[in-house]
Formats: structure tokens, sequence, C-alpha cells
């Protein structure tokens, strides 16, 4: 053994330990979260249309969602530096449940909206809490590889659960959709709540003497700003995919679809370890300026794709790219603030996600009436590039070398 690799081996030794069973069950409790949640959503616009709903009520489905997750996230942020995680975990997970049930109880698009306003809260809250349970269950040092492997939970949960999803919804029934999502999302319940949380001393600490309350100060934490810039444009790209995927596939008359999604996930989950550890080693930029590349060929070989080996080979670049992007861009976000404000920061991530895609449905729906599919991606494809621009613009300001804050 050289001295580089006795080096490399001696670092390994002295890190602490990341897989903990509690660690375990969070991501597991998060990832049939995701599924339960992301099922459902490419298929509420084609239900809303088919009891009756306008096209100005199928696009406030999205935004309101959206817009309530946004809203709700301040307040979470607040009470996660006063609150031990259990008990907000929980409270979340068994919201997320009981909205999910709701959906098939009424068909006037009215109270339908109203539900899915009540879920986008739901929703904001236990990503919010779910995502900062994670930070306080990895070592500092190790949080870029952590927070890789619970991004594959999300990752995992936004690529596969949409074609499931459709499936059932195509060749069942919505009611068939809403219950095996509710069932996910009972096992999700079930493990959170056999799962225990680390709550960060500051916490209880707080509980004495509570930070007053900022709606403005608990939405942002300003030092996470610019990474959450990024998110949001790399998920506005991403939205494209998610809302045309299946529309493309069916006007190139393409089966396998859902080869795309299987790709994209095995393809994230393979490449997540070696990501996770060279984000904690060299910081977020390179990696996300690859990553960013990676996403914008993707989405150039989708917009081409006439056969199913083409949407194998763009899910297997997408999946690199912007799989191991989304974990790295949360990893930044959370590694510029500190440990009692992760929280916040962690909130901001999240909106931006639901910002990103919640307008990049809007924009491109209007987009959509003047152009075909092929050429969405090939727009949206753009949005990386302005990722790419970006981070190399942070890139170049740095003049210290990578440290995470400990």
């Amino acid at each position: 053994m050289n001295s580089i690799e006795s080096e490399e081996a001696l670092m390994q030794s002295s890190l602490p330990r990341l897989w903990t069973w509690p660690f375990i069950f969070l991501i597991l409790g998060n990832l049939f979260t995701f599924m339960s949640f992301q099922m459902l959503l490419p298929n509420l616009p084609p239900y809303i249309e088919s009891i009756g709903g306008s096209s100005l009520q199928i696009g406030l489905i999205t935004t309101m969602f959206a817009f309530a997750a946004i809203l709700i996230r301040p307040f979470i942020g607040h009470l996660l530096m006063t609150r031990a995680r259990k008990k907000l975990v929980i409270i979340g997970s068994i919201s997320l449940l009981i909205m999910t049930t709701l959906y098939p109880i009424t068909q006037i698009v009215v109270v339908l909206l109203i539900i899915r306003f009540i879920h986008g809260l739901a929703w904001g809250w236990s990503t919010t809490v779910n995502g900062t349970a994670a930070v306080d269950l990895i070592p500092r040092r190790r949080v870029g590889e952590g927070m890789g492997y619970f991004g594959l939970s999300v990752t995992v949960g936004m690529i596969m659960a949409p074609s499931l999803g459709i499936y059932l919804y195509q060749n069942f029934t919505f009611q068939l959709l809403v219950w095996i999502a509710a069932a996910l999302g009972a096992v999700a319940l079930i493990l959170l709540s056999v799962t225990s949380f680390v709550t960060p001393e500051s916490v209880y600490q707080n509980q004495k003497q509570p930070p007053p309350f900022s709606f403005v100060g608990s939405l942002v934490e300003s030092r996470s700003r610019y990474p959450a810039l990024v998110t949001f444009l790399n998920t506005f790209g991403y939205g494209a995919v998610v809302t045309y995927l299946v529309i493309f596939g069916n006007e190139q008359g393409l089966s396998g679809t859902f080869l795309f999604y299987f790709f994209n996930a095995v393809l994230a989950t393979i490449s997540r370890p070696i990501t996770g550890k060279y984000f904690d080693r060299k910081g977020p930029w390179k990696l996300i300026m690859v990553c960013s590349v990676l996403s914008f060929i993707a989405m150039w070989i989708l917009s081409l794709a006439s056969t199913n080996v083409h949407l194998i080979i763009a899910g297997a670049i997408f999946g690199i790219g912007f799989g191991s992007m989304m974990p790295a861009l949360q990893a930044w976000v959370i590694s510029k603030t500190t440990t009692e404000r992760s929280g916040i920061a962690n909130g901001m991530y999240y909106s931006c996600i639901d910002l990103g895609i919640g307008s990049s449905a809007i924009i491109l729906g209007f987009i959509y009436q003047f152009v075909d599919t092929a050429t969405l991606f090939k727009l949206s494809s753009f949005l990386f590039i302005l990722v790419l621009i970006l981070t190399y613009m942070d890139y170049r300001k740095q003049t210290d070398p990578w440290e995470p804050i400990h």
C-alpha cells in the first residue's frame, strides 16, 4: 500500500460513523413519503380536467400547492429552532397521510383545490422537518456524503413515483391510485415513528428564550441565498421532464418512457456515494459544473430521441447529472449556515424546488401553445447552462480552500 492509499485509509478510519439505524429508517421513511406524494403529482391535472375543471383550475392545482408549501416553511423553520424533532416529523407524516386520503371524497373542483392547498401546507412541513432531522443525524464532516444518501430518497421518489402513478391512473382508477399512495404514506409513518432523532442542544436553549419570529427571517437564510438560487434554476429545468416526458413519449410513439425513469434512478443511485465523498473533499463547485453539463447533454439527447435506446442513454446521463446535483445543492445550502439555522436553510432549499417546478409548469404551459415538447426540452436545457455559469462565478470568488462548517 503506497503512502496516498495509507493516508486515505487513515482518513476513512477517523471519520465519524454515518450509517446508524435512525439515519437508515429516516431515509426509508422519507423515500416512502416522496413516493406517496409524487405518484399523485402528474395525475391531478388530468383528473381535474376529467371532472370538468377549467384550464385556470388545472394550473391552480400546481400553483396553489407550491404557494402553500412555501408559505408554511418559515413557520416550520422557526419551530425547528425551538422544538424537538420527533414530534414535528410525526405531525408532518400524519398530516400528509390524512390529506392524501381526502381526494376521492368529492368531485367538486373548488373543494379539491382547498384540499390541495392544505396538502401543500403538510408537504412544506414534512419536507422541511425531515431534511433538518437528516442534517442533525449526519456528522458535519460527512455532510456531503450523508445528504447525498438522504437525497436518494428524494431523487428516487421524484423519478420513479410519477411513472408508477401514471401507469396506475391510465390502467386502473384514480381512487386506486390514491389508496396505493396512502398505503405508502402509512408505511412512511410507521418507519418515522420508530426512528429516534437527535435534537441540537441549541434548540433546548432556545426553548427557554425563544428567538422572535420573523417571516422573512425564517423564509430566507441570507448566507445560503446563492446556492438556493442555483437550486431554483436547476429544478425549473427539471420541470419540463416531470411535466412533459409522458406526452413526448406519446407524440414520438415511444413505448419505453419508463426506461428513462428507471435508468435515471439506477445511475443516480450508483453515482451518489462517489459524488457525495467528492463534495466533502473538494466542495460543490466543480461537481455541480460537471453535472450541469451532463444534464444539458441529456436534455438534448432526450429532445432528439426516436428510439427507446435514446431514452435509456438520456436517462442514464441525466441520472448522473441531475441526480448528483440535487443533494450537492442541498449540502451546499446547509453548509453555508449554522446548525441552529439549518432548518431555515433546509426549508428555503425545498421552497426553491417547489417554486422552480411550479413556475416551470406555468411558463412552459404557456410556451407549449406555440412549440412542441422537443423544443420545450431544448429550451429548458439552457437553464442548466445558467446553473453552470452561476456556479463558476461563485467558484471564482472563493479565496480560501473548501472547508465545511464544523
